[in-house]
């Protein structure tokens, strides 16, 4: 099945470079670029991609409020893509507010190219991108400067079951379905149905949402 990404960047050589990058896959279909979050808001509801890579700091208006129309549509806009934001700093307060909006994860632009396609391929999955252990520093600094929250965060921890709560504590961790199921001695379909109860239980919507989550609850601690 083809996957279809829009490139959203304020730098035309960038913007650029990326679309004839991915469009030269064949499970790839570039359907538009854009030059700011506006024009790339407008884009995605005419072309309905399945991933919208999003540069972070752009005139007009940025890749955060993009991704948040985006990934929180007006009534009667049924279409969400998955957003993958596009960053120069590894460490940056604007990904983190993303990742709380629901943006899939994010890629440094200097990655290499195999790393963006790649990236592209786990998000139109369904997947996060949280394999880097860039990501998972990034929120885990975020958290350290903000108090864990004591209202319905961690009241909402209360609607999962013990085995529930391991996995969520696993997955804040950044382990894999894999690793999860090696700690747990499951079966690996038995932890994806866990991560789905949880994500369904928790109204998150992948597993950036809750790694982002499972700090701001308490459930688990920077640096633990």
């Amino acid at each position: 099945m083809t996957t279809r990404v829009i490139v959203v960047d304020d730098q035309a050589m960038v913007r650029a470079g990326f679309a004839a990058l991915l469009a030269a896959q064949s499970d790839i279909d570039v359907v538009g670029e854009a030059p700011d979050g506006a024009q790339g808001v407008e884009l995605s509801r005419r072309t309905h991609p399945d991933v919208v890579l999003m540069d972070v700091r752009m005139p007009e208006m940025d890749g955060l409020e993009a991704a948040r129309r985006l990934l929180t549509p007006p009534p009667g806009v049924t279409h969400r893509p998955r957003v993958l934001m596009l960053t120069t700093f590894d460490v940056d307060d604007y990904v983190y507010e993303a990742l709380r909006a629901g943006a899939s994860g994010f890629l440094l632009k200097d990655a290499p190219p195999a790393d963006l396609i790649a990236a592209v391929r786990v998000v139109a999955s369904g997947d996060a991108l949280l394999a880097p252990s860039v990501t998972r520093r990034l929120i885990a600094d975020f958290a350290r400067q903000r108090p864990a929250a004591r209202g319905k965060p961690a009241l909402r921890l209360k609607a999962l079951t013990e085995r529930e709560t391991e996995v969520l504590t696993l997955v804040a961790r950044g382990r894999s379905n894999t690793e999860i199921a090696q700690d747990l001695v499951l079966a690996e379909q038995t932890v994806k149905t866990h991560v789905s109860r949880v994500l369904t239980k928790l109204d998150l919507r992948d597993r950036a949402q809750a790694v982002v989550f499972a700090y701001e609850s308490g459930l688990v601690a920077p640096g633990e």
